[in-house]
């Protein structure tokens, strides 16, 4: 059972986990402090309030704490803001890019089609030997001394070249 547990949390997507909530927290702090220091106090020299956590109303007995929930809402607009221009945006154009390069780019060749690459080439290469761009002599067996299409260790085959 330890043993299981240990492999769960060695897991590469925990420890990933782990390392973006750190992450989450950290920045969670920083515009906090933002939104706190700086654009409630800039906010409330607009808006004549110096805090929005003070900022309260009262029915029967119970107060609305508005001030918290419009620091709460400024603080998520713009650590949304942050996730979109600094991760989603930059992301999405590069698999745009990506889509496009894979769209423009041709397939990669099967093995069928570079074998017969490989052989158009040979066979090029072979007709360039025999002649520029010509196709290769064609041969016409002729009548030989020791009888049509035989083999003479003197003379060699009988052919003769045809045009």
């Amino acid at each position: 059972m330890l043993k299981e547990f240990r492999d769960f949390i060695l897991r590469g997507n925990v420890i990933d986990l782990a390392v973006a909530v750190v992450i989450d927290a950290a920045f969670k702090a920083v515009v906090d402090a933002l939104v706190k220091d700086l654009l409630t106090p800039l906010l409330a020299a607009i808006g004549g309030a110096p805090d929005f956590s003070a900022i309260q109303f009262t029915i029967n007995g119970s107060a609305f704490l508005i001030g918290d929930f419009i620091n709460n809402v400024v603080s998520f607009l713009i650590i949304a803001a942050v996730i979109f221009f600094l991760i989603v945006k930059p992301m999405n154009t590069l698999l745009t890019r990506a889509a496009r390069r894979t769209l423009d780019s041709p397939p990669a060749p099967t093995k069928e089609e570079v074998l017969l690459t490989e052989i158009r080439d040979a066979l090029r290469a072979q007709n360039a030997q025999h002649g520029a761009g010509q196709p290769p002599t064609r041969h016409k067996l002729l009548d030989c001394p020791g009888g049509a299409g035989r083999w003479s260790a003197a003379s060699g085959p009988c052919y003769s070249h045809v045009p």
